[in-house]
């Protein structure tokens, strides 16, 4: 399989070439199809990859070539798969294939079909890369190839400002963040001589406890700029300007998921820095709470299931701080079907009602689209954590290990998230699909998506129910445990970067499990833990009732508008801080007055004093003083041959009148 490696990547990417050059013109109708045939190529040799990698310990590694010869620095292009990455790819290219079949019908007719079948694959390629590289400065360059696709899939309606904004606002936050990754990659080289993961790994043990803080906050800052955590966040809700197979594609399977996947894939770098974990699960719980009291308040369908994404994204983020790193892959597989599901369903209903997406001019839309009703209302049990479906599994093993591992507060955070996940959910269910019907049926002919958008939806229905249960169980046990947990472990991280290598590294010193004797408790505590059953069963049980209790009040409040949980009556009930949640916690306003605007500011100033007044004033200055000086020396050439002798004759009477005067001055 190491020979086909290569291809995986490859397909779309060829795909993406061929449809630019030659779609305008000559392919038209044909890069939808051709796209998606690439990107099903791609998910079928990941199917065999990752049957592979099943009963096999042994990394798939395949080399391209040299990129960065020098000295005995050398950067290669390498393709390296293990357990991490196997999942990975069957999530990235399970989910980019049934987004691509959707588009065909959803992007029918647009204009711009060639083009966004161009940028379509070739942000699948560059995810694919990133999940493939085998060090740290292919991966980076792979992580800003997702945000320069994302960049012009947000803003493919190239004549609407509000998208050309989020397309500029997306790629500027994540600078932020890139600039933080950039800096902790030369942490690294610096630190180890190398950016390739296992021989930089296999040092880390050695590195100053102080150094290694540093490096996993730096890792961090850019996961938290591309998987959308607080403060950076502020992008995603903004990039649903964009069609709504790229709203899935951002936020089921490349770009959010990527700040993850370098967290888990950075494992022994995070998992010693104590301090760093504590900082990652902080602003993982705060990231999931904040995100989810919005949600509350939106009317916008997909911002509001933006929000979700956001929220999700921080359970995964503080499940990687509490030392939960199976979990939080869990979860990110199991998140990317039901959000995907939950996104092209809500592009299914904008669709049917001729491009609305307000929920309050919704509603009774069950009966016109049964299809969409009933797979939308399975991504929504399965994100609110309803047993059996998939979201359940994953997260109630955030929420335990958050628990057991030392984050009780932490765990209670994630409670209360899950509590307004259900009732977001829900209030998105209810005011979209039941009720009375808030447009006018005269105008507003509200039908079932064709075949093309109802298949992918089917088919992204079957995980959200079944994937859960059939890897996650039983609950700390299951199957993605076992397969996973070769990634997770020193020892084992130790022997895949010796195999990777070709030498012997042996791991047997306490020394090397942990730098400090807290890190050496810590290991042998997740040796020997073994979470007792009546525990399980009781966060299983909690965390189901939270979820039916999010349910209830969101029924109680839109279905059966009870005076107590009306939304009408809360509002009233808190004012200021209603409002005050409406309008996302007001972080784009402080945004907007703390850094926007003075950086406006500073900018008019650069540009009237310094670029105006002193650099082109400097310039300007010194070509009007050649002007003025020439203008004044031109009027000497008169062309009288009588003037010029009279100049010569007065030189020369000052030239012989000089001489004296110096001549006199030197003999006196």
């Amino acid at each position: 399989m190491e020979d086909l490696l290569f291809l995986i990547p490859l397909l779309p990417l060829v795909a993406a070439l061929v449809n630019f050059l030659f779609g305008r013109w000559w392919l038209k109708g044909i890069t939808g199809p051709l796209a998606t045939a690439a990107v099903f190529g791609s998910w079928v040799l990941s199917l065999l990859v990752f049957i592979d990698q099943i009963d096999n310990e042994n990394p798939l590694i395949q080399d391209l070539y040299t990129w960065i010869p020098a000295g005995d620095f050398s950067i290669p292009v390498t393709l390296y798969v293990d357990h991490l990455s196997a999942l990975m790819l069957m999530v990235v290219t399970t989910v980019s294939m049934l987004v691509h079949v959707y588009a065909n019908g959803y992007m029918h007719g647009d204009p711009g079909f060639y083009r966004f079948f161009s940028y379509l694959p070739l942000f699948v390629f560059s995810m694919l890369m990133l999940v493939l590289a085998d060090n740290f400065l292919l991966l980076f360059v792979f992580w800003e190839a997702v945000g320069l696709c994302s960049y012009l899939l947000i803003g493919y309606y190239t004549r609407r400002k509000s998208a050309a904004d989020a397309a500029k606002k997306a790629f500027i936050v994540n600078r932020i963040g890139d600039f933080g990754f950039g800096i902790g990659m030369m942490l690294i080289f610096v630190t180890t001589g190398s950016l390739v993961f296992h021989e930089v790994f296999s040092q880390i043990p050695d590195v100053a406890g102080s150094t290694v803080t540093w490096m996993a906050l730096l890792l961090f800052t850019g996961a938290m700029g591309k998987s959308a955590q607080l403060p950076l966040f502020v992008w995603l809700p903004d990039a649903m300007e964009g069609p709504t197979p790229v709203s899935a594609l951002i936020h089921a399977a490349t770009m959010v998921t990527a700040g993850v996947y370098v967290l888990c894939r950075s494992f022994p770098i995070v998992d010693s820095s104590h301090d760093a974990r504590v900082v990652i699960a902080i602003v993982g719980a705060a990231t999931a709470f904040i995100a989810a009291t919005i949600g509350l308040t939106q009317f916008d369908i997909k911002r509001v299931i933006a929000y979700s994404t956001v929220s999700q994204l921080g359970f995964m983020v503080f499940a990687v701080g509490v030392g939960a790193y199976i979990p939080a892959m869990f979860h990110l597989a199991t998140h990317a079907f039901f959000k995907a599901l939950l996104f092209l369903g809500s592009g299914s209903v904008i669709h049917g009602m001729h491009e609305e997406q307000d929920m309050r001019r919704m509603g009774g839309l069950k009966k016109y689209m049964p299809i969409t009703y009933w797979t939308f209302l399975l991504a929504a049990l399965a994100n609110a954590g309803i047993v059996p479906f998939a979201g359940y599994w994953s997260k109630d093993e955030i929420l335990l290990g958050a628990w057991i591992d030392g984050f009780p507060i932490i765990s209670i955070i994630g409670f209360i998230a899950a509590f307004f996940t259900a009732l977001y959910m829900f209030r998105v269910v209810f005011l979209t699909f039941h009720g009375k019907e808030r447009f006018d049926p005269n105008v507003i002919h509200p039908h079932e998506s064709p075949a093309v958008m109802t298949l992918p939806l089917v088919a992204l229905a079957i995980p959200t129910v079944i994937f859960g249960a059939a890897v996650g169980w039983p609950p700390e046990e299951g199957w993605i445990h076992t397969f996973l947990e070769s990634n997770f472990s020193h020892e084992a991280e130790a022997d895949a970067g010796a195999r990777a290598a070709s030498v012997q590294v042996t791991y047997d010193s306490p020394e090397i499990l942990a730098q400090t004797e807290a890190g050496e408790e810590e290991h042998a505590e997740e040796e020997e833990h073994h979470v007792s059953a009546a525990t399980i069963w009781t966060f299983g049980i909690l965390s189901t009732i939270v979820a039916l209790s999010g349910i209830a009040v969101a029924y109680l409040a839109y279905m059966k508008r009870s005076p107590i949980f009306s939304p009408e009556a809360w509002s009233t009930r808190i004012g200021g801080l209603y409002g005050f949640i409406y309008r996302k916690w007001m972080l784009d306003e402080l945004y907007e007055r703390l850094i926007v605007h003075p950086l406006y500011l500073l900018s008019i100033f650069m540009w009237r004093v310094v670029d105006v007044g002193i650099i082109d004033g400097t310039v300007n200055g010194v070509a009007s003083t050649v002007n003025f000086t020439s203008s004044r020396l031109r009027r000497v050439q008169t062309g009288f041959v009588a003037n010029y002798a009279l100049a010569i004759a007065l030189g020369a009477v000052l030239i012989i009148g000089a001489y004296f005067v110096f001549e006199s001055n030197l003999f006196t």
